[in-house]
């Protein structure tokens, strides 16, 4: 992806999220020199890559394969496997209309994604075989608002605004927006994106940049390069 595409594409979800009533925080808005001095007293930031996280998953097509991520809190895995403490993390996300967030489960992640406005959110499913490798064949059953659903492999699950579904360890998913573009929520363990993805096709999980512009603001998938040492 250019450079110039992800600053136009901050700024239209930026939008879009306060057309919904959420306001990010603020060192989201803050140039990239700016975030490097502030995270100096704020190193949560960095160590838990908060932040702004938009992807074309390696393949240089955003409006079919891509997504719109911000995480806003994210905890610590010590915490999650003493079974104690903040265990927890929050994202929002923006599906665009028509554009595939691929089928992918995770290992270790649960997390209950919530349609927070907007179109329908559409969810493929399938189950894992016993290894936990893709199965075309394998069905399952998830959680909606606390109402057990099961489904048959390959089914599509709709999420209108306001509703709900709890994705655990396993449970192979995709995702778009059907009929427009949709804000979502998304409540979940501890989140790693660097190990916890399993994708059916051998992407990556984050982009390729051409600087072909300076960055409005820096992406998580920066801050390795910025904050080295």
């Amino acid at each position: 992806m250019k450079r110039s595409e992800i600053n136009e594409i901050m700024q239209e979800a930026d939008a879009m999220i306060r057309r919904f009533g959420f306001v990010l925080p603020p060192f989201a808005y803050m140039p990239p020199l700016d975030l490097a001095e502030h995270v100096k007293a704020a190193p949560g930031i960095v160590s838990g890559r908060l932040g702004w996280d938009i992807t074309d998953y390696g393949q240089g097509s955003f409006a079919d394969l891509g997504l719109f991520l911000f995480t806003l809190r994210n905890g610590r895995l010590s915490d999650l496997q003493t079974g104690g403490g903040m265990c927890y993390a929050e994202k929002l996300l923006i599906s665009r209309q028509d554009q595939i967030s691929p089928m992918h489960r995770h290992i270790l992640k649960a997390e209950d994604i919530i349609n927070r406005g907007g179109a329908t959110l559409a969810i493929e499913l399938f189950g894992s075989d016993p290894a936990g490798g893709f199965d075309e064949t394998a069905g399952g059953e998830v959680f909606c608002d606390g109402a057990r659903k099961s489904f048959q492999p390959g089914d599509v699950l709709k999420l209108e605004p306001g509703e709900s579904v709890t994705l655990m360890p396993g449970d192979w998913h995709a995702f778009w927006g059907d009929g427009g573009d949709v804000l979502i929520g998304e409540v979940s363990t501890v989140n790693d994106d660097e190990t916890d993805n399993v994708f059916r096709e051998p992407i990556g999980r984050f982009s390729d940049i051409e600087e072909d512009v300076a960055p409005l603001h820096l992406l998580v998938s920066d801050y390795g390069r910025v904050f080295a040492g």
